[in-house]
């Protein structure tokens, strides 16, 4: 399964994302066992996407403190009107006293409300910006990683990590970690103030205080554990849904809907069972919280009241304390609830920092080298290759491969299916590797004009390869934007010319929108044979010196793939010389004018020459063509 990207030329970068650029560099940087913690301390990971907007955290933590402050500011203006307002001796004094008092509570509102709401402005944006760069560096290295990466992780797990993981996220660096901040603070100063005012009453409360925490934080680990497990079953179902979804054709021509309605079913079952499990922990955690708090909020209360009952506080005093309580048995329960929030965006945090810590194997090398032209063309030279895919160890996809391309030659490879065909191209464009051969004296090496193509820049080698693949990818966009993947900064007419010479230009200008129109998913409103047209005419527009063509045509009628074979072969000439071309062909009818055949079996060159010569030997080519041109 492939992971889809819409089109996007590169020089249209926004300039977003130039903090995700500098956090993914800086993330990079680290090593594994640093970017990967299995405990809370997982939300380090998020500093490097943090750190670029280090002036906007300073000033929300500046309003955070103010709103705050301001917070811890009503109980002493409160006390200040119980004692000083409702029990000065006359009325007038009294009057004035209160319009004094009550000015002083409603400025302290308006502060309170001023500095909350910038607070709250400013944390929004962070944890918009920083979701967002977290999503942008997530989906670039993903882009970046090589075709094994996708052999073991499905698409669906990965969009999953893209929304629900990052969702979690933002809620924690947008709204629960500001609480948190704010609540830690308020509680905090709530504490001194009490300690100051009711120092031995105070040194009871954090006696129970420590006897609400600890056993807070051990079901806290239980739910991260839960946490972690309820996100790896959403993204279970997540990975079903997107792999039947692009294949609902298939499941709908072999009438499987019902069994992957029910094996949809069992991951969501799974998914919602975790859920249960974690929501059924956290519960636990919320009724302690919220009862210790109830107790703590009642003894303090109690206590206060006998002080006044025995002349040892005033009414005003008692009022300021049980605020203060208030406040701090409020900011437990939040940090309690924040604490549960952090704790998921924890697991949500590992599994991206995990995604972002893969390393591709294929990788630019420390100082590339430039690939020479010449007028001639490419020369392709493989060099005793042999290859084993990493998810088949034991089975050699390529054996002691060795095959010399001259510059403007057309090679096409044959075989039966397995045979690394397929496999050959893959190498060329290094999604792979070769395997390091056993024997020094034969190094495996693919080499362009005399350059190991693992010396080079991965872009600047893929820069100078067109591919047409067998199964055409067409993306939801336009005809235009598709045609102009490979070469965005084409004009009009040369995307109108190259759609020409792929004979595509009359039926896309036969579209309700003619070339502005838009193809849908993967192409659903054209053709087999109309897809194939617009993906040659992509590679055409490229106009590469090295061509891969994998049957090409095999999805165009007779008359359509005389006519793509004919503006192929032109194709193959360059203004300036050759285009060298190497052609995968299962119809051995397309190939017969190339000027070499090599013939593969079990991943070994078995056979190799013209058509004429290869039929007269009367090997595996001639089987091959005397099964087809019999019919």
């Amino acid at each position: 399964m492939t992971l889809r990207v819409a089109p996007q030329a590169a020089a249209h970068r926004p300039t977003s994302m130039r903090g995700a650029n500098a956090a993914y560099t800086a993330l990079m940087a680290k090593p594994p066992s640093m970017r990967a913690q299995s405990t809370p301390r997982s939300l380090s990971g998020l500093m490097p996407f943090l750190s670029p907007y280090r002036g906007r955290i300073f000033l929300s933590l500046v309003f955070l403190l103010l709103a705050a402050t301001a917070t811890l500011a009503f109980p002493l203006a409160l006390r200040n009107l119980i004692d000083g307002g409702l029990l000065a001796s006359d009325r007038g004094s009294q009057a004035m006293a209160l319009q004094g008092h009550f000015l002083a509570l409603f400025g302290v509102a308006i502060a309170l409300g001023v500095f909350s709401a910038a607070r709250f402005y400013m944390v929004s944006w962070l944890g918009e910006r920083v979701t967002a760069d977290l999503r942008n560096a997530v989906y670039s290295h993903v882009l970046r990683q090589s075709p094994a990466f996708f052999e073991t992780t499905q698409t669906g797990e990965v969009l999953s990590r893209l929304t629900a993981d990052t969702t979690l996220v933002q809620t924690v660096v947008g709204s629960s970690l500001s609480m948190g901040l704010r609540n830690a603070v308020m509680g905090a100063g709530a504490l001194v103030m009490l300690v100051w005012t009711n120092p031995y009453v105070m040194s009871v409360v954090l006696l129970v205080l420590v006897l609400v925490v600890l056993p807070s934080m051990w079901i806290g680990r239980r739910v991260r554990r839960l946490s972690r497990d309820s996100q790896d079953r959403v993204a279970d179902s997540s990975a079903i849904a997107a792999e039947v979804l692009n294949a609902v054709p298939v499941v709908q021509s072999y009438t499987a809907e019902a069994g992957e309605s029910t094996r949809f079913s069992q991951a969501t079952e799974s998914a919602f069972q975790a859920a249960v499990r974690r929501s059924r922990a956290r519960a636990v955690l919320v009724a302690f919280i919220i009862i210790a708090n109830a107790g703590l909020l009642l003894w303090g209360l109690y206590r206060g009241t006998q002080a006044v009952l025995t002349g040892q506080m005033t009414a005003g005093h008692l009022g300021q304390t049980v605020v203060y309580v208030m406040l701090l048995a409020g900011a437990v329960a939040v940090l309690g609830e924040v604490y549960g929030d952090l704790l998921r965006a924890a697991g949500a945090t590992e599994r991206l920092m995990e995604l972002i810590a893969s390393q591709s194997p294929v990788k630019d090398p420390p100082q590339p080298r430039p690939l020479p032209l010449s007028c001639g063309g490419l020369r392709v030279d493989f060099d005793n290759v042999g290859f084993h895919y990493p998810s088949r160890p034991h089975q050699a996809a390529l054996q002691d491969f060795t095959l010399h391309l001259s510059p403007g030659e057309t090679v096409a490879l044959v075989g039966a299916s397995g045979a690394g065909k397929t496999t050959v191209f893959q190498l060329l464009q290094r999604f792979y590797d070769v395997d390091q051969h056993d024997n020094k004296a034969l190094p495996a090496r693919i080499a362009l004009n005399g350059v190991d193509v693992r010396e080079m820049a991965l872009q600047d080698l893929r820069a100078h390869i067109g591919t047409v693949p067998q199964d055409a990818v067409i993306f939801s966009a336009s005809a235009f934007d598709n045609i102009r993947y490979g070469r965005p900064e084409a004009s009009h007419e040369q995307v109108i010319s190259a759609a020409r010479a792929a004979f595509a230009h009359d039926f896309i200008e036969a579209l309700p929108e003619g070339y502005a129109t838009f193809l849908g998913e993967r192409g659903v409103r054209l053709s087999g044979g109309q897809r194939q047209r617009i993906s040659i005419a992509r590679a055409m527009l490229k106009n590469p010196p090295l061509l891969l063509l994998d049957e090409a045509t095999s999805a165009l009628d007779a008359e359509s793939e005389r006519m793509v074979q004919a503006a192929l072969e032109m194709a193959m000439q360059r203004r300036t010389g050759q285009r060298t071309t190497l052609v995968i062909a299962h119809r051995l009818a397309t190939v017969q004018s190339a000027d070499r055949i090599v013939v593969l079996e079990d991943g070994r060159i078995v056979e190799q020459g013209t058509h004429a010569e290869l039929s007269a030997l009367g090997g595996v080519y001639a089987r091959l063509a005397a099964l087809q041109f019999a019919h």
